[in-house]
């Protein structure tokens, strides 16, 4: 991923955008020292976006697919609506007891529903209509989840989908590795579908906007 960042335009960009509140700053720098996969947080430039973006659609309902430590849940349950609510899932026990905890400390915790174990088999017992959906959770799965929700999405609901140009392998002219496959599968698989509108944008590993028609 670092290839596709110029971080002297990173500096300027987190220089001159609004910093994050205090909690998110104290996820940031708790996974980062204390995470073996840390790399994987939306980080400020992106979290800002994901904040913006929702504050922009004012959901009522978001679904988070992957809630890692918490992040990006937080940022975007800051453009839900007064009686609003996010439903996050996450696979992993040990990742979804830390993001409890901070979701815990925040403002918003009555809105926020964690649900632990395997996003598949959740998802279709969720009888929601999704304004939002965020998906960050295991590439070979994208499709699947994208089929999932996209019935459930209200029309002109959006889904955000992060790692779309996956470390850069997807731009090499054989693209190998099961998940830069999964996730050029899955951008094709979009990019045909005449149910949405999408376009990519270039910000850290590459973030999908996807609106449904």
């Amino acid at each position: 991923m670092p290839d596709l960042i110029n971080e002297k335009a990173n500096d300027y960009a987190a220089h001159f955008s609004e910093p994050t509140d205090k909690l998110l700053q104290e996820i940031e720098e708790f996974t980062l020292n204390h995470h073996a996969h840390s790399n994987m947080l939306s980080g400020p430039l992106q979290g800002k976006l994901l904040e913006m973006l929702s504050k922009i659609i004012k959901p009522k309902l978001i679904l988070e697919i992957g809630t890692f430590t918490g992040y990006s849940a937080l940022c975007l349950a800051k453009g839900l609506q007064h009686d609003g609510f996010l439903h996050t899932i996450e696979l992993r026990e040990e990742d979804a007891s830390i993001s409890e905890n901070y979701f815990a400390k925040s403002s918003q915790s009555e809105q926020i529903i964690l649900h632990r174990g395997n996003a598949l088999d959740i998802i279709p017992r969720l009888n929601e209509e999704w304004d939002l959906v965020f998906i960050d959770a295991d590439k070979t799965n994208y499709i699947n989840y994208y089929e999932l929700t996209l019935p459930r999405l209200k029309k002109s609901g959006v889904i955000l989908a992060d790692n779309v140009l996956f470390h850069g392998d997807v731009l090499k002219e054989n693209i190998s590795g099961k998940n830069a496959v999964a996730i050029n599968s899955f951008n094709e698989h979009v990019a045909n579908d005449d149910r949405v509108q999408q376009v990519i944008l270039t910000v850290r590993d590459g973030l999908m906007m996807i609106l449904k028609k």
